[in-house]
């Protein structure tokens, strides 16, 4: 089933997740819904909050950077058939030079700003049968990966853009608030007039 994805402003999206247990209701039916919701999006990530639920969980899904022909192709081929689930995440490490990607999120359409991350991490979670995994990555995974988490934490892209990048974006920011964006996926807007 393809959820509302929950836009810019809600409070949800600010809030620090909770952990959950492998008995949390339909869990298996809600990771299914939030891989049909992104696909549906064209998205690389989806986290809980982005649906309206503020629990520790996202998924992962690159393989439209698998088609990314500027990127090596070691690099490529994982990303075509990466696909991972990720409950109660924790990220141990962040090691590396920064870089900056372009970023964007399905909470935000229409805002895209260079964003600097590290490039490679290790991290602690359980998939979606309750198996805890740690695991590293680096590269483009790694930014899926980051991009998420943060959303389980309460952090959007947003948060780390400059000022001045803030101030520029504040009217599209402020349109997304009041529902006056108009993406090609189902949306829920915290202020939308008429509701």
């Amino acid at each position: 089933m393809i959820l509302p994805i929950v836009g810019y402003g809600d409070p949800v999206l600010r809030k620090e997740c909770e952990e959950i247990t492998k008995d949390y209701p339909q869990l298996k039916e809600l990771i299914q819904n939030m891989y049909d919701t992104m696909d549906n999006a064209y998205g690389v990530g989806l986290a809980a909050p982005q649906v309206g639920l503020p629990i520790r969980l996202f998924v992962v899904d690159t393989k439209p950077f698998g088609d990314d022909e500027d990127l090596p192709k070691k690099e490529r081929d994982f990303l075509a058939t990466f696909s991972c689930t990720f409950i109660n995440a924790k990220i141990l490490k962040e090691e590396g030079e920064e870089w900056a990607f372009n970023e964007g999120c399905l909470s935000i359409p229409g805002v895209r700003e260079d964003v600097y991350r590290k490039p490679n991490i290790t991290i602690e979670y359980y998939d979606e049968d309750f198996k805890k995994h740690t695991k590293e990555f680096s590269g483009y995974a790694a930014r899926v990966i980051q991009h998420e988490y943060d959303h389980i934490e309460g952090v959007l892209f947003t948060d780390k853009i400059s000022t001045l990048k803030k101030k520029l974006n504040s009217k599209r920011l402020q349109n997304i608030i009041e529902g006056k964006v108009f993406p090609d996926y189902k949306m829920k807007f915290i202020n939308k007039k008429g509701r």
